[in-house]
């Protein structure tokens, strides 16, 4: 009896010491802004097929580097002032380059037979520099695809994802991409993102986790990641002047992600305007600059390319932590209740009329008819079911004050009334259980549209 009180009472310190460990949200995204600069290394079975997006079944016999030398990586970071390293633990075609037990489609198996994140990790640090960690949901190989989805993929994503953040110490972020992006067309609901956020969570409770496809989204909301993300490469843009969310922005410094035959030969991007252009007015506006440098098929970084990683920190010095964030609370993770669902209003304007608000497309809108006074719009499930979230987004500030309501047995009953004049209006209350809900416009500037209406159930 004893014994097992002694141990019931270890494994109750245990948890509330890592409950103590874990740092608000808050305080996470403002470590991640503070870093400023670093290193995205795409290395992966891409770099042996001079495509970003090979053959899915190409054979593990050709990742053979000759000369791997991560902390050669880690020097030329460290000779541009960079703060960390991102190493693409497995891209879209599902190599993965650790010694995972999920998949033989791995770096042990082919010619060279070591563990490249372990490799990675161990270099970087001991050189100073933080780690993050890149992981592809898309999986060609593995047949991780649009409407090919099974259980036994999301079981996979779980455990190698587990594999990642448990075996590799302390993961600063976990960037994931193929999610949720028009190429990949793998839903947040295919492979569940709340599972993974809350997986994620409960392994490294301080990694912040991103999702690298989240443009559709609105700048000034926080949806399904800790940290707002554009890929400038494929034309994503965050304003240099107004933007106020943490943020991380990414660029190749050659032509593409990962190393083409032609890279030695061809100049990479100018260092001066990557300093003038990219980092000192990202970094003002609170985003995190990644420079992507691509490794060569012997595992080293090409000469062009360590000369104008030097240069870089010639010209920029990290001058300290940004300025204290505002706040941006928890970020919505859960899936969107009211996608695709019927919906109603009152009268619209032209063809603008109600499914516009929920067809997951924040560049169409429902347009109340300038003639109604007390607009209102609805969504009906088509069942009981328990939300306790609702987002209002607006293409320009415009509604200053509404209230929601939802429907239970019949009867509408009230969830809030409040003032709200953001653009993005997220409004978390406590659980109700209904079959509809409802807002009603009580003040606006103007003729009053809705772009995206949204409702979730949170977990918390």
């Amino acid at each position: 009896m004893k014994r097992i009180s002694f141990v019931l009472f270890s494994f109750v310190i245990f948890i509330a010491a890592a409950s103590a460990q874990t740092k608000p949200l808050s305080e996470l995204q403002q470590n991640f802004v503070d870093l400023k600069f670093g290193m995205f290394i795409h290395y992966n079975m891409p770099t042996y097929n001079d495509a970003d997006w090979p053959d899915p079944d190409a054979s593990p016999a050709l990742f053979n580097p000759k000369k791997l030398n991560p902390a050669q990586w880690a020097k030329a970071a460290k000779s541009a002032n960079m703060t960390y390293g991102c190493l693409t633990t497995k891209h879209h075609s599902g190599f993965c380059i650790w010694d995972t037990k999920t998949t033989d489609y791995n770096v042990m198996n082919s010619p060279l037979k070591r563990d490249v994140v372990r490799e990675f990790v161990d270099a970087f640090r001991a050189n100073g520099l933080k780690v993050m960690l890149y992981y592809s949901i898309l999986d060609t190989h593995h047949r991780l695809r649009p409407n090919s989805i099974t259980p036994k993929h999301f079981e996979m994503v779980k455990a190698q994802i587990t594999e990642l953040l448990t075996n590799y110490g302390k993961v600063e972020a976990l960037i994931i991409d193929g999610w949720d992006a028009p190429w990949s067309r793998i839903t947040y609901d295919d492979i569940n993102f709340e599972d993974i956020y809350h997986l994620v969570k409960s392994l490294q409770p301080n990694c912040v986790i991103m999702d690298l496809n989240g443009a559709k989204y609105p700048a000034e909301g926080l949806y399904y990641t800790d940290i707002k993300t554009y890929e400038m490469g494929a034309g994503q843009r965050i304003s240099k002047e107004t933007n106020r969310m943490p943020a991380l922005a990414c660029l190749p410094i050659n032509s593409a992600w990962f190393w083409k035959t032609d890279f030695p030969a061809t100049p990479v991007k100018k260092p001066a305007k990557l300093v003038n252009d990219d980092i000192i007015p990202l970094n003002k506006v609170d985003c995190n600059f990644i420079l992507n440098v691509a490794p060569n098929r012997d595992g080293l970084i090409d000469d062009n390319a360590l000369a104008a990683l030097k240069q870089i920190g010639d010209l920029w010095k990290n001058d300290g932590p940004a300025p204290k964030l505002a706040p941006t609370g928890e970020p919505i993770i859960s899936s969107n209740l009211a996608k695709h669902k019927v919906s109603n209003s009152s009268w619209s304007d032209d063809m603008n009329i109600m499914d516009f608000a929920n067809d997951d497309d924040f560049t169409t809108n429902w347009t109340s008819n300038a003639k109604v006074e007390k607009p209102w719009y609805e969504i009906d499930f088509g069942h009981n079911t328990d939300f306790n979230t609702i987002t209002i987004t607006e293409q320009k500030p415009n509604i200053s004050n509404y209230h929601l309501e939802y429907m239970q047995n019949g009867v509408w009953k009230p969830i809030l009334t409040t003032q709200n004049t953001n653009r993005v209006k997220v409004n978390r209350f406590a659980k109700v259980y209904g079959n509809k809900v409802r807002v009603w416009i009580d003040k606006a500037d103007h003729q009053i549209s809705i772009a995206e209406f949204g409702v979730y159930n949170e977990r918390r």
